[in-house]
């Protein structure tokens, strides 16, 4: 059986002031909550910080981005071995930001995704629609063709030791969420496609929903038979109310 999993994207936001103090409060907070996995994704500055903090918790650490290479003149980028060292566990790669804002291809992504995996580290994999593309009613081609770019460089056993997460790119920090039918049906899609290659991937492999996710509708999200756990912005910031998220989860 699956286990869920609740992981905390905190974007560029933070000091070292409020990643000891959140830290330590999300740590007392999910004390005890051994039935799910829960990770918090930092900025790559406080990884260090942070992982003295989580250190001896059920608290994994993740990092939000990653660059193919071991090493090389790639001036201010960080590899995966460099990640490992810090005891992270998931590394984000094909955000939507990361997509958006600084161009990355599906090519690309496949490529952090394969380099996180031979690291010895979790990818979480992300895919999701703009809301054109929903209006259009192409979100299956768009989610189902970014999961086919890693699926292809990767093969699909690399998924049984991988997380995806659908963030429908309209919802992520906008406060709209998906309907949970909506988010369950895309999600069942993705499932399906994987099973249609390889059936033990798609029963192993956490599929997680992210696009404010909050204290509120957490629950009936996790809820649904193909959600897995959730991919969590904005509300990850706040200890109680990621703390909340997590209970939904459990």
């Amino acid at each position: 059986m699956r286990r869920k999993l609740v992981a905390g994207n905190w974007k560029m936001y933070g000091s070292r002031r409020f990643v000891e103090d959140t830290l330590e409060a999300v740590k007392k907070a999910t004390e005890g909550k051994a039935a799910i996995d829960i990770a918090i994704c930092p900025t790559l500055v406080h990884l260090p910080l942070a992982a003295e903090i989580v250190r001896g918790s059920q608290i994994a650490l993740g990092a939000q981005n990653v660059y193919p290479t071991d090493q090389g003149a790639f001036t201010g980028e960080v590899s995966a071995p460099m990640l490992a060292e810090f005891n992270v566990r998931y590394v984000i790669v094909g955000h939507s930001e990361r997509r958006q804002l600084f161009g990355e291809t599906d090519e690309q992504v496949a490529e952090k995704f394969a380099a996180v995996l031979a690291a010895g580290m979790t990818p979480i994999l992300c895919v999701g629609e703009s809301l054109q593309q929903r209006e259009q009613g192409v979100t299956r081609q768009v989610v189902l063709a970014q999961l086919d770019a890693a699926l292809g460089r990767n093969g699909t056993e690399a998924f049984q030791q991988s997380v995806i997460a659908y963030e429908p790119v309209w919802a992520i920090g906008t406060g709209q969420t998906a309907t949970p039918e909506q988010a369950q049906e895309v999600h069942a899609a993705i499932r399906q496609h994987l099973a249609e290659r390889d059936r033990e991937a798609a029963e192993h492999c956490a599929i997680l929903y992210g696009g404010s996710v909050n204290a509120a509708n957490a629950a009936e999200l996790f809820d649904q038979p193909d959600i897995d756990g959730g991919l969590v912005g904005g509300a990850s910031l706040k200890a109680d109310e990621f703390a909340s998220i997590c209970e939904s989860a459990s």
